[in-house]
């Protein structure tokens, strides 16, 4: 019987998710790609990984703001390879939101996404979890400490989803360590007028450059494998970004 970690990602077809299975994929674990509305991606990359590794990769569709369908969701997930060893609540959503345009919408959209879904994957996985003494990593941002200017909402949301990062590696200690990845200038979203801010943040960066989704990937392998003794934690992989403020 195969005994290799299975993980569950949201998220996980395109950008910064597809390099975290692909490197996760590599190191040997098993891997259950959700994803909403990004399915030849998700399908691609799964054939992909398993030409290489037949039947170590499962996809798995659905909509993260229907919040009754995610204990389905779930059990779904560990039905692939009836065990679940880490989930990483990858799925975001990112956009600008001035203070007279916020409403019900815009929060539900942002924070929906964000925290509402992390919090009831978490409740969903954790029985699953416990039993093998797994772990769940949250992306975050380093905009969770300090908002970003014009994305009040966005910062409210990663913020919660900061505090819920810590908050659960309490309750569900010691059997499940939970930790966050909070990435800097990494992979910013492709339409152009995102380029003048993501210059400006990059100009003060320690390290005067982008960062690349390997450095997600690699440390969301390094929460998985070998840090047993690190719970409550969110590590900022910025490119000591977070030095200038």
């Amino acid at each position: 019987m195969d005994s290799s970690r299975v993980v569950m990602i949201t998220g996980g077809a395109r950008r910064i998710g597809a390099e975290i299975v692909r490197h996760l994929h590599q190191s040997g674990m098993r891997v259950i790609l959700h994803y909403c509305h990004s399915e030849g991606d998700a399908q691609s990359l799964a054939e992909e990984l398993n030409a290489k590794r037949a039947g170590s990769v499962h996809i798995l569709q659905g909509d993260l703001t229907e919040y009754t369908n995610i204990p389905g969701l779930v059990t779904r997930a560990k039905a692939f390879f009836d065990r679940l060893d880490v989930l990483i609540n990858n799925a975001s959503c990112f956009f600008p939101t001035h203070l007279d345009e916020v409403d019900e919408d815009i929060w539900e959209q942002l924070v929906g996404i964000n925290l509402k879904a992390p919090l009831y994957l978490t409740q969903a996985a954790a029985p699953h979890l416990k039993v093998v003494r797994g772990c769940i990593i949250n992306i975050v941002d380093i905009h969770a400490d300090r908002p970003l200017k014009g994305y009040p909402v966005y910062s409210v949301s990663k913020a919660g989803l900061a505090m819920l990062t810590k908050a659960m590696a309490r309750e569900l200690a010691p059997h499940v360590r939970v930790n966050g990845i909070a990435p800097g200038a990494i992979l910013w979203p492709e339409q152009e007028h995102y380029a003048s801010l993501h210059q400006e943040i990059i100009s003060r960066t320690a390290l005067k450059r982008e960062g690349e989704p390997k450095d997600i990937a690699q440390t969301a392998r390094y929460l998985i494998e070998h840090a047993d003794y690190v719970t409550g934690q969110i590590i900022p992989v910025d490119g000591g970004r977070t030095l200038s403020n």
